[in-house]
């Protein structure tokens, strides 16, 4: 009697694990997803600065990590002249540090970065898809820090992060 039972028991902590993992095949984590077969180009034209403070270069900086991102992750290839199937284009409208949690002291325990993009997607194939939005995503940094000690540390996350999110609109399968 044993033997049958162990046979079971070892019969379902085999299978179990192949059914499950059986369910996994069809899917898919590929970036670009959503993009119809029929769009083959991207333009992304530079973003400008409409916002007061920030680097002069934020704008330049930008555009070409949103360039680089989309080559790495889509099968689009870049066109500059502007007339790709997809268009990506806007502006940094907002730059600014505000304070956040408050001491006892009436001071700001921590200071808050905030970047926000403004974009213009049009898709020139779909133009149900086009839209304009703003993108934003900010960092903490302690108080006792200026933004000149901590901006260099604290824009790449953001604008990593706004890329991300720019990307999961326009092409991601999310």
């Amino acid at each position: 009697m044993k033997s049958k039972s162990f046979r079971s028991l070892l019969t379902v902590w085999i299978t179990f694990p192949l059914f499950i993992l059986s369910g996994c095949g069809p899917y898919s984590f590929s970036p670009g997803g959503k993009l119809s077969t029929d769009l083959k180009t991207i333009t992304i034209n530079n973003f400008v600065m409409n916002a007061a403070g920030g680097p002069a270069t934020l704008p330049t900086t930008f555009t070409e990590n949103l360039k680089e991102y989309f080559q790495r992750n889509t099968r689009l290839q870049l066109r500059p002249e502007g007339d790709g199937d997809l268009v990506l284009e806007g502006a940094i409208t907002n730059y600014e540090v505000t304070p956040q949690a408050p001491t006892a002291q009436d001071k700001a325990g921590l200071n808050r970065l905030n970047i926000t993009v403004t974009v213009r997607f049009t898709n020139n194939k779909d133009e149900s898809a086009n839209f304009e939005q703003p993108f934003s995503f900010f960092r903490d940094f302690p108080q006792n820090q200026s933004l000149n000690q901590v901006e260099a540390q604290l824009i790449p996350p953001i604008l990593d992060q706004i890329i991300l999110d720019i990307f999961s609109k326009t092409a991601g399968d999310w």
